[in-house]
């Protein structure tokens, strides 16, 4: 009966286009709640910890006065467990009153005026994955009070639902969405939980429908987290990188720096391999204390400009050297005929590697590029495709290189 209902509910609003929204035209960047504070709603013990409006706004101020913003994150998004335990009277969702005292509307006008957008999250099934109220049967009614809250971004897990009830449900929450006639970046879960179910995924239903997409479990602290992820994306189950593309992207998870699980050297992996991915970078640290260090790496602007080049293409896996722990990935990026590329060491066999390959073995068939280091835009060289391009790969380490035709 409920694929009847859904079914029916696509064909109802076939009149209103798919995605269509125009929005993430490069990855999403922002701050998310969920890695760094999970559920924690305990506001008696842990008053400066818990999701709730005060931990929103003065991360929201962080945002906006640390360079974040500046440097392009400007979504902050809250994940689960805002919500009261029950809908309102009237099958409304409904903040937790005591941690959220002045309701949704007045939190988004806040983080809006502070120049950023505002993230929200709901769930596809019966109930979100923390137990609290989800939109099964009340798609419609969710997605015109995210509008009416003046929402930027909806967040749409998969918990207590079927896997095989999502090709239809997802494609009728973001039908609903747009309905709305408020632009909502919708991040769906949809893959993820078909794929633990066994499923094949239908990527180009999912492009059609969603902004984003989580093709990997949840991240957490720890390099052995970051490593598994970028190693799945190494991979390229189902082709899924041929997917990626303006306004539709593959989405690792969050970014964890700044938290305690990553050395430098690892989180400048992350940061470069999101970079090489196309991924969209959410945040999810406690901005009140990250280190300096920690501050300037998650805003460096060439970094950044890999992940938010304008092409759309995401970077592949293309070449293991054989003898090393060591990989190459490629992504294009404008102006066309350009790559970035990153020597990726994701073992740590506690000395540096030396690498050499060809300027042919990376993909470069022009007669002539100039590297630029990736992270300080430092020259780094002139190499043709018989050049020997050779670099020493620290473990758990990443060289990043921006090469540009000569």
């Amino acid at each position: 009966m409920k694929n009847v209902l859904l079914l029916l509910l696509v064909q109802l609003t076939r009149d209103i286009s798919g995605l269509d929204n125009g929005l993430a035209l490069t990855p999403p960047m922002g701050w998310l709640t969920w890695e760094r504070f999970r559920c924690n709603t305990d506001c008696v013990n842990r008053p400066d910890d818990c999701i709730s409006e005060t931990l929103i706004k003065v991360m929201a101020d962080h945002l906006a006065a640390d360079g974040y913003l500046a440097a392009g994150y400007q979504y902050i998004i809250i994940d689960d467990c805002w919500l009261a335990p029950d809908r309102d009277a009237h099958g409304r969702l409904q903040p937790d009153p005591v941690r959220f005292p002045s309701g949704i509307a007045a939190l988004v006008e806040y983080v809006h005026e502070q120049g950023l957008k505002f993230g929200i999250y709901e769930d596809f099934g019966v109930r979100t994955c923390a137990g609290f109220p989800g939109s099964e049967f009340y798609m419609e009614t969710d997605a015109q009070t995210f509008a009416e809250w003046g929402v930027d971004y909806v967040k749409f897990d998969g918990c207590n639902s079927n896997p095989q009830d999502m090709d239809l449900g997802y494609e009728a929450f973001g039908l609903f969405l747009n309905k709305t006639g408020r632009p909502m970046v919708y991040s769906c879960e949809w893959p993820m939980y078909q794929q633990f179910a066994g499923f094949k995924p239908d990527y180009a239903a999912i492009q059609r429908t969603c902004n984003m997409w989580r093709v990997h479990g949840d991240i957490s602290d720890s390099w052995t987290s970051v490593s598994s992820i970028i190693s799945y994306y190494g991979k390229d189950y189902n082709n899924m990188s041929l997917y990626a593309k303006p306004g539709a992207w593959n989405d690792p998870d969050m970014l964890v720096v700044g938290n305690f699980g990553l050395s430098y050297e690892q989180a400048r992996v992350q940061m470069a391999m999101w970079a090489i991915m196309a991924a969209p970078m959410l945040m999810s640290t406690d901005l009140r204390s990250i280190t300096a260090q920690d501050h300037l790496l998650l805003t460096n602007l060439n970094v950044i400009a890999i992940n938010q080049d304008p092409l759309g293409i995401q970077g592949r896996r293309i070449l293991q050297i054989n003898g090393t722990n060591v990989e190459v990935w490629s992504r294009p990026i404008s102006p066309v005929g350009s790559f970035a590329i990153a020597f990726l060491q994701l073992a740590n066999h506690g000395d540096p590697t030396p690498v050499s390959v060809t300027g042919r073995d990376i993909g470069l068939t022009a007669s002539g590029y100039m590297f630029m280091d990736g992270f300080n835009n430092q020259p780094m060289g002139t190499y043709g495709p018989d050049s020997p391009v050779k670099v020493v790969v620290n473990p758990n380490g990443v060289v990043l290189f921006r090469a540009k035709p000569i």
